[in-house]
């Protein structure tokens, strides 16, 4: 009898893990299907690109700082410029601002968790540079300092946020992406960042013929 009811709550919970991974997958597949469909994004990107581009052609770099896993993102996108995307091709300037441990712990002892971004910025930024602030939730207090920050030393600033946007700060271009859970945001996150670094790629070095 016992091993029937083990049986039993064993198949419940595979049943309602399933649910789960089903459920998880439409959603990621609706947002993803939502933001291939949608044209502001397209235009945003666009954009960012384009932006980037310029900075890169006058000797500037991006910066990049995020969050948890937006930490994480914005290393991963410093990657896909210094290293490479889609094919060989020279070195892209970029610097995720969420590695260097000894700054971002003295930071925030000395001043706050608030300013571990901000101070980063003023430091490392120069007139022309673009700083992209990822932020899931478009509130997270230490990236609307660095993009305060960032526009009053002249850089251009860039953000990737929910579909809510980035609340209380202006930003030369944001990318609010198609989705309010924060799982499916970074899915889109990434995915942008992606094509982001393929514009920039295509246009600052271009595909050998026959690559």
């Amino acid at each position: 009898m016992l091993e029937r009811v083990a049986m039993d709550d064993a198949a419940q919970t595979v049943g309602a893990d399933r649910g789960f991974m089903t459920d998880y997958l439409r959603q990621s597949a609706e947002a993803m299907a939502a933001f291939a469909q949608d044209e502001v994004s397209q235009a945003v990107m666009l954009d960012m690109g384009a932006r980037i581009v310029t900075a890169l052609e006058n000797g500037g770099r991006l910066l990049i700082a995020g969050n948890g896993g937006s930490a994480a993102d914005a290393q991963h996108i410093a990657g896909e410029f210094t290293a490479r995307l889609m094919y060989d091709r020279r070195p892209l300037s970029a610097v995720a601002l969420t590695t260097d441990t000894s700054g971002i712990t003295a930071i925030g002892n000395d001043y706050g968790f608030a300013d571990i971004f901000s101070r980063q910025v003023m430091a490392l930024g120069r007139e022309g540079d673009v700083f992209l602030g990822i932020t899931t939730s478009g509130r997270s207090p230490n990236i609307l300092r660095a993009f305060e920050a960032a526009r009053e030393i002249g850089l251009v600033t860039a953000a990737f946020t929910g579909h809510a946007g980035v609340q209380g700060v202006h930003c030369d271009v944001t990318l609010a992406v198609p989705a309010n859970w924060t799982p499916v945001i970074q899915q889109l996150h990434i995915t942008a960042a992606h094509i982001v670094c393929g514009l920039v790629e295509r246009a600052l070095c271009p595909r050998p013929v026959g690559v």
